[in-house]
């Protein structure tokens, strides 16, 4: 039996191991990558991993912002690092407006009794099933011919804000059943108003929630291509848009590529670990010490 169960564990860590090693191998060999210049990245003879490392990559995404001027970058191209701004600033706006309106529509769905109140929770989940590339031509011509949003900051977060809308709300309704409603009555007997209660009774409670839906809204609105590459010019693209433009038939520029996408992967780290931290004090919030 002791056998048996020895050999259970080792498969066990074995298959451990192999999930560990198939999640975290394309992400260090994009980072190897990233550091080598594009002679290396088709030279045969160069290992994967054993190498001369450069900055060159990092240096030509980032020169437009660098307190230095790189001496290997003869012109300076600023898409990239444009791009990146863009993506930081679209991605934090359309969470923002998306986490401002979802929590107050859940609120409003919770607690407000109405005719077809159930039926407007459910379509706001069945929204959420409908996949963007049905949204891509009918947005794009609205957009475009009729509202002149196309190329916008404007246009891509009014997009996002909508199209994330939907799942927010449904995850916040499910936090705000739990918040009991004689804190509310409480705090109306002392004399708060409806927006005093909901923005210093009920958003602290259902901070994991909001922290939650966050993180969520953040990540599609900073990965989502389809509809970017169809709103969204030059000087307006986010980074996974500028990524797939920058490959073309006869110069791919590997190196470059390989550190703009380990670039682009920071953001959403910093803000999921914040964003986090939220939901664990949130959680904890209510515990209490013995």
């Amino acid at each position: 039996m002791a056998i048996q169960k020895d050999a259970q564990n080792t498969g066990f860590y074995m298959l451990i191991v192999m999930l560990i090693m198939m999640s975290l191998g394309p992400i260090v060999l994009m980072l190897a990558t990233s550091f080598k210049t594009n002679v290396d990245v088709y030279d045969s003879a160069v290992s994967a991993f054993f190498f001369t490392p450069t900055m060159a990559n990092y240096e030509t995404v980032l020169c437009d912002v660098l307190w230095y001027e790189p001496a290997h970058v003869e012109f300076c191209d600023p898409t990239f690092g444009r791009s990146l701004g863009n993506s930081i600033y679209v991605a934090l706006v359309s969470t923002a407006l998306t986490l401002f309106m979802g929590c107050m529509a859940a609120y409003a769905l919770v607690r407000f009794r109405f005719m077809g109140r159930d039926t407007v929770s459910m379509t706001t989940l069945l929204m959420r099933m409908v996949p963007p590339a049905v949204l891509l031509v009918p947005v794009f011509g609205i957009w475009t011919f009729q509202y002149g949003l196309d190329g916008t900051y404007t246009g891509i977060i009014l997009v996002y804000t909508a199209m994330n809308l939907p799942f927010v709300i449904w995850i916040l309704q499910s936090f705000i059943v739990q918040v009991p409603i004689q804190l509310e009555e409480a705090a109306r007997m002392d004399g708060a108003n409806p927006l005093q209660v909901f923005f210093f009774v009920v958003l602290p409670i259902i901070k994991p929630g909001l922290a939650a839906a966050a993180i969520f809204t953040f990540r599609i609105a900073w990965n989502e291509f389809l509809l970017g590459n169809a709103l969204l010019d030059r000087n307006t693209r986010t980074v996974p848009v500028t990524i797939v433009n920058s490959i073309t038939e006869y110069d791919i520029n590997w190196g470059v590529i390989m550190a703009t996408g380990m670039l682009l992967a920071i953001p959403p780290i910093i803000f999921t670990f914040i964003a986090s931290k939220q939901i664990i004090t949130g959680m904890t919030a209510g515990a209490v010490k013995g």
